[in-house]
This record gives C-alpha cells, structure tokens and sequence, in this order.
C-alpha cells in the first residue's frame, strides 16, 4: 500500500471558496480565474482556451501515453426568457434540473449595468391569496418567475432597470459544512470534483510524487450542457478519468463513504481495462470503493469521446444524496477520491501500446474469455443447489 496523504482541510477550504463564486454554465470567468490562482498557488503550470476551459500539467518521465484527469467548474443555473407583464422574469434553466427545486431558491441575476437579487417564487407563491392552490399548482419551469428585488411593476420597468431576455441568474448554494463530515450545498456537483483535483495535486507536489507519464488535470466549464471536455484534451492523451458526483439512491450503489467507480453511464461502458484498473488500485491501497451504473447521467468523459477523441475513459465519484437538487455528501467520499486520483498519477503505465494512435495489432489488449473452472462448493456436479 502506498502511503496517501490527503489534506482535508485544504480540500474542505477550497471546496468552500469555490462554492462562494457563482458559475453557472456560461458565466464562468470568476471561477476561472480563481481556479488559476490556485493553480499558481501550488506551482502547477497551466493553459487555458479561448472560453477558460483549463488544462495543468504534472510533467512525468514521458510524454505519452499522457493521462487526464477531469472535473468542471460550471453549475446548474437559469437565464430570463421573458420580461413578464407583473414586473417579474420567466426563466429557462441552464442544464437539467427540477423546477421543485428552484422555487423559494435566492439567486443573482447579472446584467450588463450589474447584479441584483432575487427570489425564485411559484406563481401561487402567497397561501393568502391562493388558499389551497399554492399546494396544488403544477411543478414545472412556467410554473415560476424570478422576484427581482428592486422597483418594477411591469415589463417595462424591468426593461429601465438594464434587465434582458438572456441573462444569466446563479443560485446560491447556501452551504453548510457540519463537524461530522456532512457537507450540504447546492453546486457540489461538480465544485467537489474540482477540489478533489486540487487536492490530490497539492499532495503530489507535498508527496514529491514522480509521475510515469506526462498528467493533466483538466478544468471544463460547459459540462452541465453537455459539451465538457469535448475540445480541450491534447492528442497525446490515452486514458482520461472525469471526476464528478455519483447519485446515491433507491437502485443506485453509490454511497456517501468511499469512491464509488462508475462502470457504465447512459453513454454505455466505460473502458473495460482503466475500470478494473482502478479497482484493483482501490483494493490494493485499501480505499473504499463500490462500483455502480448510472442510467440517466453522461459526463465530460462521453463528451470527450463524442467529440472524436480516442481515449479510454472512467468515471470515478463522490456519492451524492439528491443530485441537482438540495445535495449532500460526506468528506469520507472526497477523501477517498483524491486517494485514489494520487495513487492512479503514481502507478505504472500497464498497456504500453496506448503511447501510439495507430499501429498493428502487437501490444493490443486482451479481454478474458476463457471460461471458469467449477468453484469448490460443497456439491457434486449433479447436484444443484437449493
């Protein structure tokens, strides 16, 4: 077992000061920026695209075949449809998430002349004007508006106050990090992810670590619409892990302890030898694990494969309770994650073929076929079992 030391007040510090900067899909220089400064910080050097997508370097013995690691800053979010005839906005949501859980949410919508806040309110929003209704309206995006907390009576005093169709609103996250390892917040998908990232550099660059192979550590910014690490990884890169949240739930077997590596999402598998891989770097260097399959999930790894990148791709998560919505994890699961980002940056490259795009069939892959001999049960070969 290699010894891994994470520090988890690091993490937990830079988990809190990412979630105090709003980075909804499309409004994500701050978190950018921020993101960059940490990077300087610890003495990683670092390239960033046209729109802020990050991609650091941890130079190893030699370039290829590079390795990546992937987490993205952008958030959940909404942006004005409509300035409404009652002096209130409609709202489209930025990525995929439930109504139910925007309304009573306290945002900030920018504009081109700056920020104002506001509440996210059902249209039935007083009991004392709708009576029972409030309890029955539909749940849905016309279902609410954005209370902007300033003058407005009407559309068009929405209009005087610099206000468009198009703005983007961000939802406060309202974190809470409790002293038994819980930590509730919106946005943890996948400001958690990003920490992680850091986290497991700093202990890099504490550890000394030597790298085999040249590692990125790539920062997305349009994850949550999408299109993720589509166009930011380099060619040399052969194996990329995205870092994101797992989804514990009736019939999922994500946890909130441990690292939950994902075996399939609703793009299909993921790579069959980078998954075992990461088990048996699990079970070798003693950190929790379970394995799950998430159905209605995609993350920057299929985006990333989409885009035409030969790449073999996993997906490792921290265990989140109710997912895009009013989420919760436990830092055990942040913890056990960066251990195994460090120990998978340390370990040796196993398929030396990876480091060429094209070639012959020599050094190519096997997948076991033979079939298991019988299993010592107890039982005679006739014998079924009860």
């Amino acid at each position: 077992m290699q010894s891994i030391s994470i520090d988890v007040d690091y993490l937990s510090e830079v988990l809190k000061r990412l979630l105090a900067i709003p980075s909804p899909t499309g409004y994500t220089d701050s978190i950018v920026r921020a993101c960059c400064d940490e990077l300087d910080a610890l003495g990683v050097p670092f390239e960033i695209t046209r729109r802020g997508a990050i991609r650091a370097l941890v130079r190893g013995g030699r370039r290829k075949p590079a390795r990546a690691l992937v987490s993205h800053l952008d958030t959940l979010g909404a942006q004005v449809r409509e300035l409404k005839e009652n002096g209130r906005l409609a709202l489209v949501p930025i990525g995929t998430w439930s109504a139910r859980f925007a309304e009573g949410a306290r945002c900030t919508l920018f504009t081109s002349r700056g920020n104002y806040r506001g509440t996210i309110l059902p249209l039935k929003a007083s009991g004392h004007t709708y009576g029972d209704e409030v309890d029955t309206q539909p749940v849905g995006w016309q279902q609410v508006e954005l209370r902007v907390d300033a003058f407005a009576r009407d559309n068009a005093e929405i209009e005087k106050l610099g206000i468009m169709v198009g703005d983007i609103v961000a939802i406060d996250p309202q974190p809470e990090f409790l002293e038994n390892g819980f930590i509730s917040s919106r946005h943890l998908d996948d400001k958690a992810g990003v920490a992680i990232s850091l986290a497991a550099l700093k202990a890099i660059r504490d550890k000394g670590l030597i790298l085999p192979v040249d590692t990125y550590f790539v920062f997305s910014i349009t994850e949550e619409v999408g299109v993720g690490a589509a166009a930011v990884l380099t060619g040399d890169v052969a194996s990329m892990i995205s870092i994101d949240n797992g989804t514990t739930a009736p019939g999922q077997n994500s946890r909130e302890s441990g690292v939950t590596i994902a075996m399939a999402d609703m793009s299909g598998p993921f790579d069959y030898h980078l998954t075992r891989k990461l088990i048996r770097l699990c079970e070798d260097n003693d950190i929790r694990h379970q394995l799950d399959i998430f159905k209605h999930y995609r993350s920057d790894s299929a985006a990333a494969v989409a885009a035409g990148h030969d790449v073999r791709t996993a997906l490792i998560a921290f265990g989140v309770d109710a997912s895009h919505g009013y989420e919760r994890i436990h830092m055990h699961a942040l913890r056990s994650c960066a251990e195994l980002v460090v120990v998978y940056c340390g370990s040796a490259v196993e398929i030396e073929r990876d480091a060429v795009d094209l070639g012959p069939l020599t050094g190519f892959t096997r997948q076991p076929t033979d079939e298991i001999e019988n299993v010592e049960t107890g039982l005679e070969d006739h014998d079924p079992p009860d």
